[in-house]
């Protein structure tokens, strides 16, 4: 199955777009290569955080106080 890459229009502010020019000469990638890459593993660095969340939903919560004194106890 064949995946259609979809077009966008993004504004970059110039440091950044000259950073990811020069990037995308050294590895020979393409800049679109570069920006899905960073913003797919920001995504799924994202999903991996809710599961994280979706994980511990369950668990007691405790007091801002609570978690001083824990962290006192054992330095």
């Amino acid at each position: 199955m064949v995946s259609l890459s979809k077009r966008s229009t993004v504004y970059l502010d110039p440091a950044i777009h000259q950073a990811l020019r020069i990037k995308s000469i050294e590895t020979s990638r393409s800049m679109s290569e570069l920006i899905n890459g960073a913003l797919k593993d920001s995504l799924t660095e994202d999903l991996e955080d809710l599961a994280a969340f979706e994980e511990r939903a369950d668990q007691p919560l405790i007091s801002y106080e609570q978690m001083i004194k824990r962290l006192n106890m054992h330095p």
